[in-house]
């Protein structure tokens, strides 16, 4: 094969074939678990192999003033399977008149190769330049490998890149470390991405790439292991580093076989399969992929605490060099130098080991620490094995903890930094069991640590002007809470014992009582935060699957309140739960639902439990006030009741007065009038406020739930409630909650209120022009969510209606499918409540039969379950 690329009038077919070859052999040798690192070394020793026989086929490569340089990670003898390979074709002063025409067909012909070529044509003078030009550059210089012609002329580039007429040492470092700074920006600044990068991420390939360049250009290396020699990594650092990079060098080969291209992130596209490829299997109640992700995020959490002590050496020993330190004393074990805290000799956790707690409790109380110097890390993990039981329950160092909790500034950064040094997980071992761990799926896009150091942060932020505006209840409510060391526990322990099996609320609160008690809590403390754990779901999922405006909802949602101080700390919890679980699942109408909740349970609190609210006291109450606000508007008895007689009791539960009021005006105004009425506004204070309303009142007809969602979907409103008010008669009343795609009301864009008003009344006012469901695209991520779909009935006895839940993936057109399955079935919808927790949908839809009444015939109900689910299914 050789022969013929050196001898071949056309050697691109030979080296394609060769190419693959070796690519076929080396993606079985890691499918049978060859070292990454001997099949990177072979895929670029391949191409090496390839490009000098083609470079050795023309007269200019007997020239001793022209050489093919690998430059960058190629340059380092690294290549995947799909990587870049970017080349430099080096001149000792310029391309000479006589190897154009060759240069041009060799160019042409590394095109033809179909590889990933990134080539450029440079004297060394003029790449010498466009390294001070260009940082970029000046890093691919940095590494390179002569592949033909004489080395003589990367060593002479070398020299001169090296050199302080290029950049100096300082100047790079900075430039490096900004570069750094902008790409973790990039990503979030956090190692926990649901589709991680394992080139550019936090934690990942780049930054340990960032350590090497800097480190070439500090000592002139040529690898980061000689960093051993200079005592800058320990044996076991260096350990940390090299198998750090051996695991995701394993994840970005398998990934680029996968994809069959120079793929870098995790998507959700390879996952599974990249876990079942590297030998990851399901362990219990842990799926292959989730272990494998854990191990992903714990790799890049140790390799980021080992960047911060290298890169803050080298910010020591080049950005502070001959400076003055300022070193201020704190106590007998601690300083901050130049704005970083250290132990003020080596021995100190030794000799102290409550120390290993202290340092945290100091950089609470001295907001201006920007973090832990280098040599004390180092010491702070030699010492870590001292965290054992006798040390987790050291009155001094639970003392500590405890005091640590009472300084909530930056809590959540103070304890991320415990984590970081893995601290945290060692000093509370069910904490370390979660640290790395997620859950494959949409709606849970953080890790569950993560996802615990954001509550944490929502509940410091309460204290902030911004989340007063944000979370105004809860940051209210905040300041009403006797001991705010509670709620943080609470937050801390809320999701601990997630992925053991087993209702992790109900383990959680085991976990969070022993805590209280190492700690000494007082026992009412302690029931108050055992309680909040093992109830924390319970506000979310009470004002999101049931019908709050429902007096008995509210009545036994109270009950279960052992008191008001249980409600304040529970409301508090659960919106900073929420709103760290998904930036997009906390908007204005979860916001809505859970302020009105509260606020009726606070009112129920105050009449007592013990005497439930009289429903029909309450609808002839409504109905006396909307009534006189339609008298001021010179609305007669007989218009009004002739409205109200086409709606059920229930509509006078569910609205305040002003909208029954509103709506009715608006129906009487509309008089005989045959067309549809469309009122869409947005609702500003009161428990309803922050989203679009669209009321549609026209005559009953059976398609119509299926017809109005369809026509809402279209136009890309989230329906996030829907209600049907009718009785006997012919007309009915329908109330939407819509929100935009961006999770905001309309009131921003008059003209689409106009349109989504006019498109509806269009749609229908006949029967016969109800659009087709429109089949539109899933979206990629969800694709790869595919689960059963699940319906459950159950019988409300007190309203006298059936309760179908309905659990299935998100998918278009979801809405529309479910309402004319219930129009199959002549099923009458009276309310449904609308939750979409990422790729998963768990709506709860109040239905009866044609005559008002629930389900009761069992067959009945498993026809309707069976149909739901086969439609549901069939949706692509």
């Amino acid at each position: 094969m050789e022969s013929r690329i050196s001898q071949d009038a056309s050697p691109v077919l030979a080296a394609r074939e060769l190419l693959r070859e070796r690519y076929n052999a080396d993606a079985e040798a890691f499918r049978q678990g060859t070292d990454v690192r001997a099949l990177v070394r072979s895929r670029a020793d391949t191409v090496d192999t390839v490009l000098r026989l083609i470079w050795n086929r023309y007269q200019f490569a007997s020239s001793r003033d022209i050489s093919l340089i690998a430059v960058g990670g190629y340059g380092r003898g690294e290549l995947h399977p799909h990587s870049d390979i970017d080349l430099l074709i080096l001149t000792r002063s310029g391309i000479e008149e006589d190897w154009q025409e060759d240069l041009g067909a060799f160019i042409t012909l590394l095109w033809d190769l179909r590889l990933d070529i990134g080539h450029s044509v440079r004297s060394i003078q003029e790449s010498q330049e466009a390294a001070k030009e260009d940082v970029t550059i000046l890093t691919n210089l940095l590494e390179t490998r002569t592949i033909a012609g004489p080395d003589e002329l990367r060593e002479e580039l070398s020299e001169k890149v090296y050199s302080d007429q290029v950049s100096t040492d300082r100047d790079y470092f900075i430039a490096k470390r900004q570069e750094q700074q902008e790409r973790h920006k990039k990503y979030g600044d956090t190692e926990y991405n649901l589709e991680p990068n394992v080139k550019g991420s936090p934690g990942a390939l780049r930054d340990i790439q960032t350590i090497g360049w800097i480190t070439k250009r500090h000592f002139g290396l040529q690898s980061i292991a000689d960093l051993t020699r200079f005592s800058i990594l320990t044996e076991e650092e260096h350990q940390i580093l090299y198998q750090g990079e051996t695991f995701l060098w394993q994840l970005r080969y398998g990934l680029q076989l996968l994809a069959d291209r120079n793929e870098n992130r995790l998507l959700f596209d390879h996952q599974r399969a990249l876990a079942q490829m590297l030998g990851y299997r399901d362990e219990g109640m842990r799926l292959g992929v989730e272990l494998m992700m854990q191990s992903y995020y714990r790799t890049v959490l140790a390799l980021a605490e080992l960047a911060d002590v290298i890169l803050q050496y080298y910010d020591e020993a080049i950005l502070e060099t001959g400076a003055e330190d300022n070193i201020q004393p704190l106590n007998k074990r601690f300083q901050i130098r130049n704005y970083y805290i250290e132990a003020v000799n080596n021995q100190v956790f030794a000799y102290s080991p409550y120390a290993i707690m202290e340092i945290f409790v100091l950089m609470a109380h001295h907001p201006e620490i920007k973090g832990i110097r280098a040599t004390t890390i180092r010491s702070l993990r030699a010492h870590r094995h001292l965290i054992d039981d006798a040390f987790r329950s050291d009155l001094a160092v639970t003392t500590l903890f405890m005091e640590l909790l009472r300084t909530p500034h930056a809590l959540d950064q103070t304890l991320s930094a415990m984590k970081k040094y893995n601290v945290l997980g060692r000093y509370l071992p069910e904490f370390g069991k979660i640290i790395g761990q997620m859950q494959h799926d949409l709606f849970h896009i953080y890790t569950v640590d993560a996802h615990t150091m954001r509550v944490i942060r929502n509940m410091v932020r309460l204290n902030s002007a911004e989340a007063r505006t944000e979370y105004p209840l809860a940051s209210r409510l905040l300041h009403r809470l006797p001991k705010l060391e509670t709620l943080f526990i609470a937050g801390l322990y809320h999701d601990v014992a997630k992925g053991r099996g087993g209702d992790h609320s109900e383990l959680g609160a085991i976990d969070a009582e022993a805590f209280c008690e190492r700690h000494h809590l007082s026992e009412r403390d302690t029931q108050l935060v055992s309680w909040l754990v093992e109830n924390h779901l319970l506000m979310s999922m009470t004002a999101q699957r049931k019908d709050i405006s429902d007096p008995d909802i509210i009545h036994a949602f109270a009950q279960a309140m052992p008191s008001q101080a249980h409600l304040d700390y529970l409301y508090v919890l659960t919106v900073c739960d929420i709103s760290a679980t998904n930036p997009k699942l906390w908007n204005t109408w979860r916001a809505s639902l859970l302020r009105q909740l509260y606020i009726e349970t606070k009112r129920a609190l105050r009449r007592g439990t013990e005497t439930p609210v009289n429903r029909q006291e309450w609808v002839t109450a409504t109905q006396s006030e909307a009534r006189e606000i339609l008298h001021a508007q010179n609305m007669t008895d007989e218009q009004i009741d002739r409205v109200w007689a086409t709606v059920d009791e229930d509509y006078f539960l569910q609205d305040s007065t002003v909208d029954i009021a509103w709506q009715t005006a608006a129906i009487i105004r509309h008089g005989d009038n045959p067309d549809p009425l469309v009122l869409i506004r947005d609702t500003r204070g009161g428990p309803t406020d922050g989203f679009s309303q669209i009321i549609i009142y026209m005559k009953d007809r059976v398609a119509l739930f299926a017809a109005t969602t369809a026509v809402l979907e279209q136009l890309n409103l989230n329906i996030v409630d829907a209600r049907i008010s009718s009785n006997a008669g012919p007309y009915s009343i329908s109330s939407y909650v819509v929100l935009d795609e961006k999770g905001q009301p309309l009131g921003t864009d008059p003209a689409r209120k106009e349109r989504v008003c006019k498109r509806l009344v269009e749609e229908l006012d006949d029967p016969e022009d109800y659009p087709d469901i429109i089949h539109r695209r899933t979206p990629r991520q969800l694709k790869h969510f595919a689960f059963p779909t699940e319906v459950t009935f159950s019988n409300d006895t007190i309203n006298q209606r059936t309760v179908m839940e309905v659990i299935t993936p998100d998918r278009p057109g979801l809405l529309a499918r479910i309402g004319q399955v219930l129009l199959e079935h002549r099923v009458r919808l009276t309310n449904a409540k609308i939750a979409t927790l990422g790729e998963r949908v768990e709506d709860v839809f109040f239905i009866t039969d044609e005559d008002g009444e629930p389900l009761r015939d069992p067959g009945v109900c498993h026809e309707l379950q069976q149909d739901l689910c086969t439609m549901l299914d069939d949706i692509q």
